[in-house]
C-alpha cells in the first residue's frame, strides 16, 4: 500500500499559536515522515482562516523536495477556479523538474464559500471552470503546449518551458466528493481523493461508479482511490478515544465552520447538490453525530487497532492508497508527534508489505 502523510497547517483549536509555529512544527512533521519511511508529503489549498492556510502549495512543495529528496510531493489539491491554467501547468513543469518527477499533481475545484468570494468568482462557475482547466493542464503535461478554446480560458497555443521531462501518467489525482467530481476525475483518467468524514459504505457505491467510469472512458485498470484522514495513534486504547473525541471532533467543528455546512446557500449554489445534502444530514444530526460519524469512519487508537480497521476497510473497498495527518484540532505537537512515529514503526510496514487484495483473492 502506498501511504503518504497530509500536512494541514491549521491553527483551529489551539489557544494563541502563531502562523510561523503552525508551519514550522508542520515542516518538522514533513521531515520525520520523508525519514521514517512515508511515500508522499500531501497539503491541500486553502486561504485566510484558522481552519488551514496554504495559499500556494505548489511553493510548499518546491521547497520540500529540497528538503526532503526523497519522498514524492503531492497537492491535495490545487483548487483550478482560483488559477490561471497556464501559470498552474508551468508551475508543476517547474516543480516536477526540481524533483526529478516526484510530483504528484492533485486539482479540485474548491468548496468554501469566503475563499470564492475572496478571490471575487462566482462558485456558481466552479464546475465548468474546472472542466475546462483540468484537461487543459494535463494534457499541456503530456504533451508540452497549453492550449483552450472554451468559455473561461482562451488560451493561444503555447509552449510550456521548461518541458516537461517526466511522465505524468499514474500521477494525477482529483478530490471526488461529490458525483460530478466523480465523473470529471473519471474523465481525467485521475486518481480520486476522498477524505474520511463519514462510514466507508456510504462511499462505496460512489468508489464504485468511478471505477466504472474509469473503465468505460479509458478502457483500463482504474487507478487506487486516495482515501485521506486524520489519525490519533497512542498505545492506550482509552486514552485515545479520548483524544480522536476531543481532536478529531474538534476538526469536524473547523470544518463545519469552514464550509458552513449549517447554512442553507448550498440550496442556491449551482453543482453543489451532493454538499446540499450533506449540509441536511448534519443539520439533523447536528455535531455530536458528525462526530460519531467522523469517528466511524477515520482511523484511531492503538496499532493494532488501527490495523484491523484498515483491512476491514480493504476487504469492503478493495485496494486503496492512504493519506493521513497527524497534526489537526488542536492536538499538542508532542501528541502529533507520538503518533507519526508510533504509526510509521507498527502500522507503516505492515500496510506496506501487504499483498494486493485484488491479487489474493484471486488465488484464493
Amino acid at each position: 500500500m502506498d501511504v503518504g502523510m497530509m500536512m494541514v497547517f491549521a491553527s483551529y483549536g489551539w489557544d494563541d499559536c502563531s502562523d510561523q509555529r503552525v508551519w514550522d512544527e508542520e515542516i518538522r512533521l514533513a521531515r520525520l515522515a520523508a525519514d521514517l519511511g512515508f511515500d508522499c508529503l500531501w497539503s491541500a489549498e486553502h486561504h485566510f482562516n484558522d481552519y488551514s492556510f496554504v495559499p500556494d502549495n505548489l511553493q510548499l512543495m518546491s521547497y520540500l523536495t529540497a528538503a526532503c529528496p526523497d519522498i514524492d510531493l503531492g497537492t491535495a489539491a490545487v483548487i483550478l477556479p482560483w488559477h490561471d491554467p497556464l501559470r498552474v501547468t508551468e508551475q508543476a513543469a517547474v516543480l516536477d523538474l526540481l524533483s526529478k518527477g516526484r510530483l504528484r499533481l492533485g486539482l479540485g475545484r474548491g468548496l468554501a464559500r469566503r475563499e470564492f468570494a475572496a478571490f471575487r468568482l462566482s462558485m456558481d462557475e466552479s464546475r465548468e471552470r474546472f472542466d475546462e482547466a483540468a484537461p487543459m493542464i494535463v494534457d499541456a503535461l503530456r504533451t508540452g503546449f497549453i492550449e483552450g478554446d472554451g468559455k473561461f480560458y482562451k488560451q493561444p497555443r503555447t509552449e510550456i518551458r521548461p518541458r516537461p521531462q517526466y511522465s505524468f501518467d499514474g500521477r494525477i489525482y482529483a478530490v471526488a466528493s461529490s458525483e460530478d467530481s466523480v465523473l470529471s476525475a473519471a474523465k481525467l483518467g485521475a486518481h480520486m481523493v476522498m477524505f474520511a468524514d463519514r462510514p466507508w459504505e456510504m462511499r462505496l457505491p460512489v468508489i464504485e461508479r468511478g471505477r466504472a467510469l474509469h473503465r468505460q472512458f479509458h478502457g483500463t485498470t482504474p487507478p487506487h482511490v486516495m482515501l485521506t484522514e486524520f489519525v490519533v495513534c497512542g498505545p492506550d486504547l482509552a486514552g485515545c478515544e479520548e483524544e480522536a473525541r476531543r481532536y478529531q471532533g474538534k476538526f469536524v467543528e473547523s470544518n463545519f465552520y469552514h464550509y458552513e455546512f449549517l447554512g442553507e446557500h448550498f440550496k442556491t449554489v449551482k453543482g453543489y447538490d451532493a454538499y446540499q445534502q450533506k449540509a441536511e444530514i448534519a443539520r439533523k444530526a447536528g455535531l455530536e453525530g458528525a462526530v460519531a460519524g467522523f469517528m466511524q469512519a477515520a482511523s484511531w487508537g492503538t496499532p493494532d487497532r488501527i490495523l484491523r480497521g484498515m483491512e476491514k476497510r480493504r476487504e469492503l473497498l478493495g485496494d486503496f492508497e492512504l493519506n493521513v495527518a497527524f497534526r489537526f484540532g488542536g492536538i499538542p505537537y508532542e501528541v502529533s508527534e507520538r503518533g507519526l512515529r508510533l504509526f510509521a514503526k507498527e502500522v507503516l510496514p505492515v500496510l506496506k508489505a501487504q499483498a494486493p487484495a485484488r491479487v489474493k483473492a484471486a488465488a484464493e
